[in-house]
């Protein structure tokens, strides 16, 4: 069997009428399919998606009561009794990393079971996290209700889980998956929680797909009679504001105050939540245009702010945070200036969804799901594979390796897997697997996972008193009915004997004159022992030294653990013996000896560009590098004493080998947080792979933050966010005290959002950056330090962001 790729997470058995929808009808028979007369949308079984569950009918009665074929897919559902599928079930919903989604699952409950239970309570979790707690009250809308959430998709598939808590047993009727634009929402990545979505109206059917794009569900206000506030409307076009992008027939109507009133009130009865802050969002459009209309905003009597006036015949939103309160109050009060009452056209409001548990890091979560896929593995695979502790998957051995909140799949024994076919590329994903056990796999071992991991091991049958070893510099071997452990040393390299093959180029490129050979013994006494830790990294930790003539410098040891071998070790040889650039870190010598491997640098003795985040004076002036780099980070950028930068750490670079060449196939390798998204998906390392991570790079420089913030996603998503609003100072380090030229730093940040597009096609060549960073520094220079403070004192009239059209 050919491995299979791991774009096979993002296909799905049918595409519906909405663009890139996933609408699943829950408990449907397999290969059938419910066709709604809303928006056109087909549904699709739940067969491929979930691997647990009961398929599962509503009684005729209800049925009877929800009639029509708007209401079919709630006709069937899946049940999780905890003695079939255990404590936690869960669907695998397929996304794109760093995609944003609305997911949204009903539940209907009509008494599929025949136990006319009054009440049903049991958790949703998004990923490993929790999203909200289901309560039905099966006397109201025979237990009807509707859950929705936004997120960025941390993988290539997204776990939805339903816990049994003891409340009753978890069903769910649908399951919806709808993608948003990368600019929805602008919340720096939080995951979110619908709490309620209202439009001013009357009437009680909802809006959705196809008069709203995202297929959102838009409730009506439902109006008593009583109420102190009227609706009004238009049919005249509104211009649609693109961040929120509100349906037409929504902003077509509205509320105002009724008789001379000039406030607008409008409270809401809080569900049953988790305690924090809310996410309150609301949704103007004038249609009105004859006399002015001004007036302050205030939600859950917090501070007022404004006065505000909406624009004629445009969507316009304003977002704030509101307190934990019992009730939602929304407040708006005409200024003494104002001609017209205040309006409000819709609202929305979320609570956070709360990112505090650890959760498997994506590209093990992928490889995993990939290999599930590819050899039909069921046992208690469902949800994250690491975490809870009480659902981690069998077989799989997971560790934090920090504090990051990310565990690694270090150990897989799929021995009682039954598993059949060739062992699969996808096992070379792991790049923190310690062991695999998988006895059923027969046939020849891939060059593709030999050259991944250095050394492999077989354990023959039973009754072997011996182990075969397979070194990489030895013939393919074949693996019959055989467990394999993956092991992270690297090829054990005899000294004084110089290795054969594919490793003689960089041989050669070790034996130049210039570099030194260092003993083992040597960089002992050189570090004084290892005394002096200065850094550590994927490869090992790095030490300082200094040599007989008092030079300084910087030794990178391999440590046992590390995860990076000899193929890294010779790149990076390779790549700092074949160029010389004022901004790459020179390599002084090496190490190779039985048992040790170490590369001496030139010691850069004010640390690296991570510990100096204050400004533009830190951007290296010329980064056109000859060859692909790879890894470039600000820990990889290294400041000399007079804050001169260099590029270091080749252990990943790779080299064109002629000037037709437009890629160099490779699996995806990196940092987290400056990998190349496109490079991660497809494999393909270009030039532009090292842009983006340059741009990630500026970004962290100008704004003095890190990559990835846990709970708040990453950092192109951030800035891109409070760039939407127009105020440099949103973005900006506010260490830097303001002291900067404001059209100096947006050419920066203009930069660092072109080197980040999503599409490589769409970056700029590296000299085109530099040229631009340029610019940005004639004008720095030029700034002085008069700190022209006029510059940024603007956008900051009001402490909620306003969002309409482009501000800037």
């Amino acid at each position: 069997m050919p491995p299979l790729p791991l774009s096979l997470l993002a296909s799905t058995p049918e595409v519906d009428q909405g663009e890139g929808f996933l609408s699943i009808d829950c408990g449907l028979d397999q290969d059938s399919r419910t066709d709604s007369l809303v928006g056109g949308i087909t549904y699709v079984s739940d067969g491929a998606y979930v691997d647990a569950g009961e398929n599962r009918r509503v009684t005729t009665v209800y049925k009877d009561d929800w009639k029509g074929p708007r209401y079919q897919t709630l006709y069937t559902l899946r049940s999780f009794p905890t003695s079939v599928t255990g404590e936690r079930s869960c669907y695998s919903l397929p996304t794109k990393k760093g995609d944003k989604y609305n997911v949204r699952l009903e539940f209907l409950y009509g008494n599929y079971d025949g136990l006319d239970s009054a009440s049903l309570t049991f958790n949703l979790t998004l990923g490993v996290n929790h999203w909200d707690t289901v309560i039905l009250d099966t006397t109201i809308h025979y237990g009807y209700k509707a859950y929705a959430a936004v997120f960025v998709a941390w993988a290539m598939s997204a776990p939805v889980c339903l816990v049994n808590t003891g409340g009753g047993t978890p069903f769910v009727s649908t399951v919806e998956l709808r993608p948003f634009e990368s600019l929805a929402y602008p919340t720096d990545n939080q995951s979110l929680s619908l709490y309620e979505r209202k439009s001013m109206r009357s009437g009680f059917h909802k809006y959705r797909f196809p008069d709203d794009q995202y297929d959102r569900y838009w409730y009506a206000w439902e109006l008593t009679g009583n109420d102190p506030y009227s609706n009004i409307s238009t049919q005249s076009a509104i211009e649609l504001n693109t961040t929120f992008m509100v349906p037409l027939r929504v902003l077509q109507t509205a509320f105002v105050p009724v008789g001379n009133s000039n406030e607008l009130v409008l409270r809401s009865k809080r569900r049953d939540r988790l305690p924090g802050d809310h996410l309150v969002i609301l949704h103007f459009a004038d249609f009105q245009d004859n006399k002015t209309r001004e007036f302050t905003v205030s939600i859950d009597s917090g501070m007022q702010s404004g006065p505000i006036s909406p624009p004629y015949l445009k969507g316009w939103s304003i977002i704030n945070w509101s307190s934990d309160s019992e009730d939602l109050s929304i407040k708006l009060v005409a200024t003494a200036t104002s001609s017209l009452p205040p309006i409000l056209n819709a609202y929305e409001v979320y609570s956070r969804i709360i990112h505090e548990y650890p959760m498997t890091f994506s590209q093990d979560f992928d490889a995993i799901m990939a290999i599930k896929h590819e050899y039909g593995i069921r046992k208690n695979w469902m949800g994250d594979p690491c975490y809870p502790s009480n659902s981690v998957w069998d077989g799989v051995e997971c560790t934090n390796p920090g504090d990051d909140k990310t565990m690694r799949i270090i150990s897989l024994d799929l021995s009682n897997s039954e598993l059949q076919g060739q062992i699969s590329y996808n096992f070379t994903l792991f790049s923190a697997l310690k062991n695999l056990s998988c006895n059923q796999l027969t046939g020849t071992i891939p060059d593709y996972l030999r050259k991944s991991n250095g050394s492999i091991v077989f354990r023959l049958p039973s009754g072997s008193a011996f182990g075969v070893a397979a070194n990489l510099w030895e013939r393919p071997v074949k693996a019959v009915r055989s467990s394999i452990v993956l092991e992270d040393d690297s090829p054990t390299v005899p000294e004084q004997i110089s290795p054969p093959g594919h490793w003689t180029n960089h041989w050669d490129h070790l034996q130049k004159p210039e570099n030194r050979r260092f003993t083992y013994e040597e960089l002992a006494k050189f570090t004084d022992s290892f005394k002096c830790l200065i850094g550590h990294g994927g490869f090992g930790n790095v030490y300082y030294g200094c040599l007989e003539d008092n030079t300084e410098v910087a030794v990178k040891m391999r440590s046992e653990s590390s995860s990076h071998g000899l193929d890294e070790f010779l790149a990076e040889v390779q790549s700092l013996t074949k160029v010389n650039h004022r901004n790459l870190v020179s390599l002084i010598g090496y190490c190779w000896e039985k048992d040790h491997l170490a590369l001496v640098y030139e010691y850069m003795s004010s640390g690296n560009l991570s510990d100096y985040l204050r400004g533009l004076e830190y951007l290296h002036k010329g980064c056109n590098l000859p060859i692909i780099h790879g890894d470039v980070k600000t820990n990889n950028i290294l400041l000399g004493g007079n804050l001169k930068a260099k590029i270091a750490d080749f252990g990943l670079s790779k080299t064109y080998h002629s000037d037709s060449q437009t890629h160099i196939s490779a699996i995806a390798a990196g940092s987290m947080g400056y990998i190349d998204p496109e490079y991660y998906i497809t494999g393909r390392l270009t030039e532009s792979s090292d842009v983006y991570s340059f741009g990630v790079v500026l970004l962290e420089v100008t704004s003095g933050e890190p990559t990835i913030i846990p709970g708040n996603g990453h950092i192109v998503e951030r800035v891109k966010q409070k760039m939407v609003t127009g105020n440099i100072s949103s973005v900006a380090d506010a260490r830097l005290g303001g002291s900067y030229n404001v059209n100096s730093m947006w050419k920066v940040l203009d930069a660092a959002m072109m080197c980040t597009a999503d599409i490589a096609a769409q970056r700029p060549m590296m000299s085109a950056v530099v040229m631009q960073l340029k610019e940005s520094l004639e004008l720095e220079e030029a700034h002085g330090d008069m700190g022209d403070m006029e510059n940024i004192a603007r956008d900051n009239k009001f402490s909620m962001s306003m969002l309409g059209p482009s501000a800037r």
